[in-house]
């Protein structure tokens, strides 16, 4: 069989990315080993449901390494709280009613099918790998039932590439799966010889594929076709050099968030796992030889003489040793002089190292008796705001990426309700409103809080103060930052009806208020009025008797 040309490209394109992470697979596997053992297979071959944890003696790292995922989980993508909403980048668009409700209705199509799809799952493995390996890997594709589904990647089973901004846009993937498998997704005729007769010997026999997502350089922008999407989707049967199927994404299908990542290291990020991972090797040895240490004073070893007494010596409860009649010589436990208090105080601090690698202290609040509610979100705030640099990276390599990407397939699907004209050519920006994005803008509020505080004395002394404040500003930049829905917040136009509709009630009212004053000093007025008349026929009256 002849080898494809452009298969033949891309393996030694693939060897290249091969070569580049060689040097981390020893440090993944080591992190594994003692962090995170059912996943440690990069280097090490092993068989499902292998015993993982020999070489594990305390658990800290374990369970600080858990919790970490689990909090960065329920405080970034929640499912019982709001963790993202949309906004437009035209600010007339944000003030208009119709166009803020057709976006909050957009958003909660998107929640309705996160819900729906296995996201939850997939994306606490996802913070799971972030948290040990610095390096995580999700694929979000469509799905014909839930519009969407997303699989979190192994570490050991994909290789990546970044663009010229720091960004991954390649990933080679070398995964497993059966021949059967292959021939129903590929089809028969699309399948090497290889496979196809694997399929018909043993059809659950396992081989190797590699899939390539990589920009398409090449494409024609004006078709359409899944050969000229901007991203290229190739699977091959490496061993054959062959290229069994071929399409293409519209966006990139893989969101790589890195947990910490040094300027000069391409591709992969570092974690907290291994700026744990002396202290937890250290911790594991020390376990090792505390345990030892309790044992030998539990059970110590035994002085037995060399003569007089009847082997074996037995230890269980009620045993009978026999020795000589007369004789001093007595059976006695060797001191070994073991000092565990000594071996617990080392221990103790290096589970406290371990806990603050991973940010136990900022994760997990510790709440004296004496705390008010208002303490106890303060602290809270405060803790969650020394997350901001982890916030940045995972909004700009996980949580963007992957809600844009979620969106255009919702829209290529027509799950959403038509938009308004006015809305056509509006582009939409994310804003986040989980409970570590509210921390990071909550010192805002405290400061207009704490504005107001201090300007209502000096407004009792002069009113003209308050012109320095824009209410109107104010209301909205509040319900930005607490990020309030657009259901229960009027647009625009709708308060400036209100507004308008106000003014022509007090308009009228004092309208009505100055013709009452007016009937009223009328009605005053008319009897003076009438006394005069009278006083006038008097006198015409008088005048005329005299002449």
């Amino acid at each position: 069989m002849v080898d494809d040309p452009r298969a033949t490209v891309l393996l030694r394109r693939f060897a290249t990315l091969k070569t580049q992470r060689q040097h981390w697979e020893s440090h993944w596997q080591e992190v594994a080993d003692y962090i995170v053992p059912r996943k440690a297979d990069i280097t090490k071959k092993r068989t499902s449901g292998d015993k993982r944890s020999e070489l594990i003696f305390d658990g800290t790292a374990i369970h600080a390494a858990e919790l970490m995922a689990a909090s960065l989980h329920g405080m970034l993508t929640n499912a019982a709280t709001p963790w993202f909403s949309m906004r437009y980048e035209d600010a007339e668009l944000n003030g208009d009613d119709e166009a803020k409700e057709w976006l909050e209705g957009a958003t909660d199509v998107m929640y309705q099918h996160l819900a729906r799809s296995n996201f939850q799952e997939q994306i606490h493995e996802l913070y799971s790998d972030l948290v040990t390996f610095g390096t995580a890997v999700i694929f979000i594709e469509t799905d014909n039932d839930n519009g969407v589904r997303f699989s979190t990647r192994h570490i050991a089973e994909c290789y990546v590439s970044e663009n010229e901004q720091g960004r991954v846009d390649t990933v080679y993937r070398k995964y497993k799966t059966t021949a059967r498998a292959a021939v129903r997704q590929f089809g028969q005729d699309k399948v090497t010889n290889r496979i196809q007769k694997l399929n018909t010997d043993d059809p659950y026999a396992e081989i190797e594929l590699l899939h390539v997502v990589m920009p398409r350089e090449d494409r024609n922008r004006r078709k359409k076709n899944n050969l000229n999407k901007p991203f290229a989707s190739i699977y091959l049967d490496h061993e054959e050099k062959m290229i069994i199927g071929e399409s293409g994404y519209d966006e990139f299908p893989y969101c790589v968030p890195r947990f910490l990542k040094a300027s000069f290291e391409q591709g992969y990020g570092r974690s907290p796992s291994m700026t744990a991972l002396p202290d937890t090797k250290m911790i594991n040895k020390m376990s090792e030889v505390v345990i030892r240490a309790a044992q030998l004073q539990i059970q110590p070893p035994l002085m037995v003489p060399d003569d007089g007494f009847m082997l074996p010596v037995r230890t269980t409860p009620g045993g009978l040793n026999f020795y000589r009649s007369g004789t001093r010589d007595r059976i006695e436990p060797l001191n070994i002089g073991a000092n565990n208090p000594l071996g617990e105080q080392q221990l103790e601090q290096r589970r406290t190292a371990i806990r603050a690698a991973f940010y136990v202290d900022q994760l997990i609040l510790g709440q004296g008796p004496q705390m008010t509610a208002t303490e106890v979100i303060q602290r809270t705030e405060e803790k969650m705001r020394l997350l901001g640099p982890v916030l940045g990276r995972l909004q700009a390599e996980l949580l963007q990426p992957l809600i844009n990407r979620c969106f255009e397939i919702l829209v290529r699907q027509k799950k959403f309700a038509p938009a308004p004209e006015s809305l056509r050519d509006g582009s939409i920006d994310i804003e986040y409103v989980s409970p570590l994005a509210k921390a990071q803008r909550s010192g805002d509020i405290q400061g207009i809080l704490q504005m107001i505080e201090f300007l209502m004395p000096l407004m009792q002394i002069d009113q003209g103060i308050v012109d320095y404040l824009d209410f109107d500003g104010l209301a909205k930049h509040i319900i930005k930052v607490t990020g309030t829905p657009a259901a229960v917040v009027r647009g625009d136009g709708q308060v400036a009806g209100i507004r308008e509709q106000r003014q022509q009630a007090q308009q009228a009212e004092a309208q009505m208020a100055a013709t009452s004053q007016m009937a009223e000093a009328a009605g005053n007025a008319a009897p003076a009025l009438r006394a005069v008349d009278d006083t006038q026929v008097d006198l015409e009256q008088i005048l005329g008797a005299a002449q």
